[in-house]
């Protein structure tokens, strides 16, 4: 299966006391890493947000090694699950070194569509769900 990947730039104000990214900031890390998958796999004009939108019902984090600043750093992210009307984004955050990439934190999101006009939670766009399967499918 082919996951979609996202270098991260780190920057000195995601660093904490002790000189590591702080944890609040895998966060964001993922939700770059989502949105350049779905810049990349819909293209930029295929969706209306405010018809065909997703909100984030759930997310899970697992930290295994601190990230510093001086990390080259990037996300791989892949959908694991579709269900009717949420999915689940499956990340992994990896910094590489001479070559060499090391997990340093997974991380699971559930998503839920959305029409943000209606405020109704909608089934899967049949067309999201084809394109990404077959971004995929590689």
């Amino acid at each position: 299966m082919k996951h979609h990947r996202t270098q991260i730039q780190l920057r000195f104000k995601d660093l904490d006391k002790l000189g590591h990214v702080n944890n609040a900031n895998y966060l964001t890390y993922f939700e770059l890493a989502r949105v350049n998958f779905f810049k990349t796999v819909m293209g930029t004009k295929t969706i209306d947000w405010s018809t065909e939108g997703i909100i984030m019902a759930k997310v899970e984090i697992t930290f295994k090694q601190p990230i510093l600043l001086e990390d080259e750093v990037f996300v791989y992210v892949w959908v694991s699950r579709f269900g009717t009307k949420s999915f689940d984004m499956n990340c992994s955050i990896v910094k590489s070194e001479n070559g060499q990439e090391t997990e340093v934190a997974t991380g699971m999101t559930v998503l839920v569509c959305i029409n943000y006009k209606t405020n109704q939670t909608i089934e899967i766009p049949p067309l999201w769900k084809q394109k990404m399967q077959a971004f995929q499918a590689g």
